[in-house]
């Protein structure tokens, strides 16, 4: 499988690093975490793992800079995400378990909304190709209501095959996937992170993906 619509080789020319100190979350009057530290660069992929409500997908949203920490810092190649974000989301992709998709339109027209969201440049032919790679064929058109659980997760997760991001920062990518679209994400992840690319992922259940770390929350 491919992963890319585009060039992914470019990837590994401008090494990246993804740096958290001393990381607290505090949600309410609970405190998630303190004093986290975690650390991935280029071609290295991480498998944050705890039990439900333990901050896994707090912390996510903290390293996609969707929220702030309570204490610490996040730095993107040794610069603080808040000081350019603006920079640090163009290298990021980032799809949490949560994300919608607008049930009235088609997964044709889900994609090209999110493409020009995120300021890419492409061709209803590529967004086609990405639905297919994904078992999607003869599905694009009809309204994303008509889909399985599945094949709504499908239809997120091949934004992966059309934006070229250094950073892929995901919330439980596996759910509600079978046993094939298992295989060809992992596969997808696996290409990603040996051209040079990063992950750091949620995942109740093994991933079958070699050389990750584990952070246990």
């Amino acid at each position: 499988m491919t992963a890319y619509l585009s060039d992914s080789s470019n990837l590994s020319l401008n090494p990246s690093l993804l740096r958290a100190n001393a990381l607290t979350c505090v949600r309410g009057e609970r405190t998630l975490f303190k004093g986290l530290d975690l650390q991935v660069s280029a071609g290295e992929w991480l498998h944050l793992r705890g039990e439900n409500g333990i901050g896994k997908t707090s912390l996510l949203r903290l390293l996609a800079g969707l929220t702030k920490p309570a204490v610490g810092e996040i730095f993107w190649n040794d610069q603080s995400i808040s000081a350019d974000a603006t920079e640090y989301h163009r290298n990021l992709l980032f799809l949490g378990h949560r994300d919608s998709l607008k049930e009235d339109l088609t997964a044709l027209e889900n994609l090209s909304i999110a493409t020009a969201l995120d300021g890419v440049a492409i061709s209803e032919e590529e967004i086609l190709l990405a639905l297919h790679r994904f078992g999607l064929r003869g599905r694009e058109d009809l309204p994303v209501n008509c889909l399985s659980a599945g094949q709504k997760r499908r239809v997120l997760l091949a934004r992966l095959l059309l934006r070229q991001a250094k950073l892929w920062i995901l919330d439980e990518p596996f759910n509600a996937l079978d046993v094939r679209a298992v295989e060809m994400l992992s596969e997808l992840i696996l290409e990603h992170i040996t051209s040079g690319g990063m992950a750091i992922m949620t995942s109740h259940q093994e991933i079958p993906i070699p050389n990750g770390r584990v952070v246990q929350l």
